[in-house]
């Protein structure tokens, strides 16, 4: 089971005179990526790194900003697929100290502010849902609300015929749609 996030979170911790600012938020493809990631970058401006990592569905991406290779962006997407994380972004602000933490300490930091920070989420299940329109007659709105008690009504639309937009969990589809045929609902 894959999981995702319902609020945004930032952490601040110190590790040797560096300062690591973690941001966490959920996002649901390239381009809110880009978008947080610019917001990031203008909220602090003069950070030495700015290391990422993100999964949405199959697609992973991080980067180590500078940092050796390895010792930020993949520890960070390490962690996000440990806790089953799915549609998140984790960007690390990081504030060079002075002081170098060579690659071990660079790979417990970046993994161990990340870990710290996810304890914080509010971690909900991540739901892939379809967009379902169906029309049909007037004589049969008790029998159509009766089966969509359970779903989400995104739309409606009362004309020479009632139109229905409906979300559906992807797990949910074909019983729904089932249920809606033996009505002799005209699903589009």
């Amino acid at each position: 089971m894959k999981y995702t996030v319902n609020n945004n979170v930032e952490k601040d911790f110190i590790i040797n005179k560096s300062k690591f600012i973690v941001c966490i938020r959920h996002i649901n493809n390239s381009e809110d990526f880009i978008k947080y990631l610019d917001d990031i970058k203008g909220k602090y401006p003069n950070a030495t790194h700015y290391c990422y990592a993100y999964i949405i569905d199959s697609y992973e991406k991080y980067s180590d900003d500078r940092e050796p290779s390895g010792t930020a962006g993949f520890p960070i997407l390490n962690v996000l697929k440990k806790n089953n994380l799915n549609k998140i972004l984790c960007i690390v602000v990081r504030y060079f100290g002075g002081i170098k933490l060579g690659v071990g300490g660079l790979l417990r930091a970046y993994s161990s502010t990340v870990s710290d920070t996810i304890k914080d989420l509010n971690l909900v299940e991540d739901i892939n849902y379809n967009f379902i329109t169906i029309e049909f007659g007037y004589d049969r709105i008790k029998d159509v609300e009766f089966i969509l008690k359970n779903y989400e009504i995104t739309n409606k639309s009362f004309n020479e015929f009632i139109k229905f937009e409906i979300k559906v969990p992807n797990s949910k589809t074909d019983e729904l749609l089932y249920s809606l045929k033996n009505l002799n609902v005209k699903i589009k």
